[in-house]
């Protein structure tokens, strides 16, 4: 029987600074590792533990895999103090996938904050593989200050990938050299850039921000089961043993951690 904790040995091949805290992680790992944008894997430092990170690459591509990692505990620290051409283990890929198939034809709306754009690089990068089938994508991020933009050297290139595709970026402190939107991301998620009855949207980031983003779509008249939320809380194992990640009566690792709001809206502190 194959041990479901086994890891796949993999190269950082690069290492790459967005913010002062959050850096791009480039592996290769032995071999191909296919994914699917929404899916999460754990990656294991040797003597001190794994941790789950949501790929933040094309998931066309599965011979390399990028991980958008905010440095926040343990095994993120350890990562930090890696160098290019040492190991570390992979396993998965784990839990569910955005379902891009059902969105054709359809105004595709995503909201990210912070270190919540990576799941959602990953999704923009499948969509941009056949961006002329869905009617519109559109972008709205928000982060704290412009010096807390990730992908900053990328998101001009997403402006300019198609007719279809709109992006626009809010601070919450802005300074002198900001000349764009200033305030939370709510501020920025209107009604008059998507086709309420023909649209689905997807929402990553702090649960704070999640919860509110939420609430205003639905003020905006999107249904529930058209709001996608990644909720990527406390998982640990990736298959369900651990129980760390139950939300209700669903695990985010296993049910998840892509969930529709219909799903969670009457369970109780799903925001926290």
């Amino acid at each position: 029987m194959k041990n479901p904790y086994a890891f796949m040995e993999a190269e950082v091949l690069d290492i790459a600074a967005e913010t002062s805290n959050i850096k791009t992680f480039s592996l290769r790992p032995k071999n191909a590792l296919p994914f699917r944008a929404g899916q999460f894997m754990d990656i294991s430092v040797p003597g001190v533990g794994e941790a789950p990170f949501t790929p933040s690459s094309n998931h066309n591509i599965s011979d390399e895999l990028d991980f958008t990692i905010m440095s926040v505990g343990r095994v993120t620290k350890m990562l930090y103090g890696m160098e290019n051409g040492q190991t570390v283990g992979l396993r998965g890929p784990y839990g569910t996938a955005y379902p891009i198939n059902e969105w054709k034809s359809k105004d595709v709306f995503i909201v990210g904050g912070g270190v919540g754009l990576a799941p959602l690089r990953a999704l923009l990068y499948a969509l941009f593989n056949n961006v002329n089938d869905y009617k519109k994508i559109i972008l709205k991020y928000g982060a704290r200050t412009s010096k807390d933009i990730v992908y900053k050297n990328e998101i001009e290139s997403w402006r300019s990938k198609a007719n279809n595709v709109e992006v626009e970026l809010t601070v919450d402190a802005g300074d002198q050299t900001w000349k764009g939107n200033v305030g939370v991301v709510t501020t920025i998620v209107k009604a008059a850039n998507i086709d309420i009855n023909n649209a689905v949207s997807i929402v990553c980031g702090p649960p704070i921000m999640m919860k509110f983003v939420t609430f205003k779509l639905l003020d905006l008249g999107l249904r529930a089961e058209n709001i996608y939320l990644s909720m990527e809380k406390n998982m640990s194992c990736g298959i369900g043993k651990c129980g760390h990640c139950r939300i209700g009566p669903y695990y985010a690792c296993k049910d998840g951690p892509v969930f529709t709001y219909d799903k969670l809206k009457e369970l109780p502190n799903i925001w926290d």
